[in-house]
């Protein structure tokens, strides 16, 4: 039988999300069986993720640019994984086109939690609802940050959050 929180991320549309990107599979993304290994649908994740924050939260990890007369606009905090999930319904494979959708659905003093969902393109189904936890932690300490998460990052993050009301739909290109 299939929990019914289950059921209602397999029944999850794409205007469901309203950050979208697009993706090309790749060839090495095919296991064995000729769908995309369970590991690429998590790679997918964080795709889709740091795509949302390098465009809208001014995260900028690349520390390298500065050396080339680039500025680190980043905050003093960075995010670590602290719990991954995937809820798998259908299969992809190369050389599918995926729209990969990205939203926000807690957020707390130090974390959020995203939700990410995969669709083929020109297939309204969706093939995998998964998402991870983000923890905000000092860049130094690397423990996390008592004072909550940059304003930069949280203001970024409420544009996507599951709770606003309304359609804000970003779209881009990957």
């Amino acid at each position: 039988m299939v929990s019914a929180e289950l059921q209602i991320r397999k029944n999850r549309k794409r205007e469901d999300y309203p950050f979208m990107i697009k993706c090309q599979t790749r060839w090495a993304d095919n296991d064995n069986f000729a769908h995309l290994n369970n590991a690429v649908y998590l790679q997918l994740i964080d795709t889709v993720v740091n795509c949302y924050l390098l465009k809208h939260a001014g995260v900028n990890p690349f520390l390298a640019r500065e050396a080339q007369g680039m500025v680190n606009t980043s905050p003093p905090q960075v995010f670590f994984v602290a719990n991954v999930y995937c809820d798998y319904f259908a299969s992809v494979s190369f050389p599918d086109i995926l729209d990969l959708g990205l939203r926000v659905i807690k957020i707390g003093n130090s974390s959020v939690t995203y939700e990410a969902a995969i669709f083929k393109e020109g297939d309204e189904k969706v093939k995998m609802v998964g998402g991870y936890t983000h923890v905000f932690v000092d860049k130094m300490t690397q423990r996390p940050v008592k004072e909550g998460m940059h304003p930069q990052f949280r203001k970024a993050l409420e544009v996507i959050n599951l709770g606003l009301e309304g359609k804000n739909t970003v779209k881009a290109k990957l």
